[in-house]
């Protein structure tokens, strides 16, 4: 018999199974289909999302090939990136590459009230953007998180939850990152400039750099993101490119897997 989590009537979880897809629960003798997560849909329908989900097609395109009405696809896509958020990758380790950058479009296309509030949008330090700052690893995987700044108490606390102490951490001159040395890491610090980003050892930061390039080509394909919920397209799009060696049935088994551990 498939995980059933446990019975919308009564909240049993034992079942016995009567029929393809249907079970009965043996405490109120009522008969339920089987789901996964916490949304009421059968475990083929819930298939079929996390498939197209992989393939990153639209509610739109996702709602033609499943049948299932679009509140029950933008329920269960809200479910999948926020279990995306807690599959994340293990302790780093070795050389690290770390850095921050910033996400929210363009000042001219914000509404007239929103500029006003705002005022002027200065580049890179002072940007009224949402700061972001990476980790990644050179085996290829990441971790990133919003910040509320850049500064040393935002990053350095991420860095010594997510890095091993020892480790080789490259970095730009940015001071935010002044004091790893004296925390139990090998800092190498790699000073940016048009021509030049990789001294003759090979430290570098382009790994964090070509993740941010693929993390903001996909939030533009997007349109437009509610600042509310950028933490979770963050997430997914982090677990995407974490897992992107994978074929399409082993990214779907993962967050089948994700989902029944709800």
């Amino acid at each position: 018999m498939q995980r059933q989590s446990a019975c919308r009537f009564c909240g049993g979880k034992r079942f016995w199974k009567v029929r393809r897809n249907s079970l009965k629960c043996k405490r109120c003798r009522r008969e339920t289909t089987q789901h996964l997560g916490s949304i009421y849909l059968p475990r083929q329908k819930w298939h079929q999302i996390i498939h197209w989900f992989v393939l990153e097609q639209s509610t739109n395109r996702i709602q033609e090939q499943t049948n299932v009405s679009k509140y029950h696809i933008l329920k269960v896509l809200l479910i999948l990136r926020r279990q995306t958020l807690k599959d994340v990758p293990e302790i780093f380790s070795g050389i690290v590459e770390v850095d921050e950058t910033y996400l929210g479009g363009q000042m001219k296309n914000r509404r007239k009230k929103v500029k006003l509030l705002l005022g002027r949008n200065r580049r890179g330090f002072g940007t009224v953007k949402q700061p972001v700052f990476g980790i990644l690893c050179r085996e290829g995987r990441v971790y990133a998180e919003i910040v509320p700044d850049i500064e040393a108490q935002d990053l350095q606390p991420l860095i010594e939850k997510q890095v091993r102490r020892g480790s080789t951490i490259c970095a730009d001159t940015w001071r935010g990152y002044t004091g790893l040395a004296a925390k139990g890491y090998v800092h190498r610090l790699v000073r940016q400039s048009e021509n030049q980003d990789t001294d003759q050892e090979g430290h570098h930061i382009k790994g964090p750099e070509g993740f941010w390039g693929y993390l903001k080509r996909k939030l533009a394909a997007k349109g437009g993101v509610r600042k509310s919920r950028l933490y979770l397209y963050l997430g997914e799009y982090v677990w995407r490119y974490n897992h992107r060696h994978l074929s399409v049935k082993e990214q779907t088994d993962r967050l089948i897997n994700l989902v029944e551990d709800i």
